[in-house]
């Protein structure tokens, strides 16, 4: 039996982790007082006693902790705090050589939920030549309003909400988004995309697509589809469909409630233009399902073990 600590467990993604570990027999959930939760010391304590910590956190909070932190104890970080930390493990396990690299690391940060769709589609094609890490990519995100967090989410439940919540919103429009960071640095990007992220009136689902010019590229939409189908063969959980098999609508939400990710390609009937396209849970993939996937690895148990596939 594994002893677990959530730390910052009033959030959605503390609570979805939460909700993942108490249907789980191998796992011992240990809790913290409500006067406790705000001290540091004591939090560090309660994680001090557990085989393995989530830290379920705003960015300073998880940066508070860490330093009374035994460097014996496994840490899952779901902030953004320590993302492109050298010294914390990146948590995508599908890309090439980060599962055993969380396997062996006590310190493992969560990627955020508009950063998975992007990098899955980017960075193995970057890794392996077929697209430059100086090509001007261009990425819109789409998403249902949980990932705003409880406040947002009660923004959008309110029955006095004002009618701009009923439509989708741009936002991070001056290019500031928190998750660009480490979507340059894991995708071995040195150009900066531009990304524009979108939250629209449904509660759970995310797609992310990236544009391509072929010409400028200098790949045919054949080889970058086979490319990524090749690199993810064998992954549990993420699907590449054949070229061209997206559907003339492709729901947002198609994935809510699931832990995996598919991932789609489409080209222009002329060859010279394609998508790429991610689809999954904000909440699964995008966070707590890919939070409860690092840590089955980091404690050496299934790793889609209480995941829902």
């Amino acid at each position: 039996m594994y002893k677990v600590f959530v730390d910052g467990s009033a959030g959605t993604t503390g609570l979805r982790i939460l909700e993942r570990l108490a249907a789980r027999e191998d796992i011992q959930l240990l809790t913290i007082s409500e006067e406790d939760r705000k001290v540091v010391e004591k939090r560090a304590e309660k994680i001090n006693s557990a085989d393995l910590a989530f830290l379920c956190l705003p960015d300073a909070a998880a940066k508070e902790v860490m330093p009374l932190v035994d460097p014996a104890v496994k840490v899952l970080d779901t902030s953004t705090a320590h993302r492109t930390n050298p010294q914390w493990v990146y948590g995508l396990p599908e890309l090439t050589g980060k599962r055993e690299a969380i396997v062996q690391s006590t310190r493992v940060a969560v990627p955020g939920c508009y950063a998975t769709g992007f990098i899955t589609l980017a960075a193995p094609l970057v890794e392996l030549g077929l697209l430059t890490p100086d090509y001007p990519l261009v990425c819109q995100g789409l998403s249902g309003y949980s990932g705003a967090g409880k406040s947002g989410i009660a923004q959008y439940q309110d029955p006095d909400r004002d009618i701009a919540f009923e439509s989708p919103r741009p936002y991070a429009l001056n290019q500031g988004h928190k998750h660009l960071p480490e979507m340059v640095a894991v995708s071995g990007l040195t150009r900066t995309p531009l990304f524009c992220p979108v939250v629209d009136d449904y509660y759970s689902g995310m797609e992310v697509t990236i544009p391509l010019h072929l010409d400028l590229v200098g790949h045919t939409g054949q080889e970058l589809a086979q490319a990524l189908a090749d690199y993810y063969a064998g992954q549990p959980l993420i699907t590449v469909h054949p070229l061209g098999e997206a559907p003339a609508f492709l729901p947002a939400n198609g994935k809510a409630d699931k832990d995996d990710l598919e991932i789609f390609t489409t080209l222009s009937a002329d060859g010279k233009r394609m998508l790429l396209i991610s689809r999954f849970d904000n909440l699964g993939k995008g966070s707590s399902g890919a939070a409860i996937q690092c840590m089955n690895l980091m404690l050496g148990t299934p790793e889609t073990l209480g995941l829902d596939l």
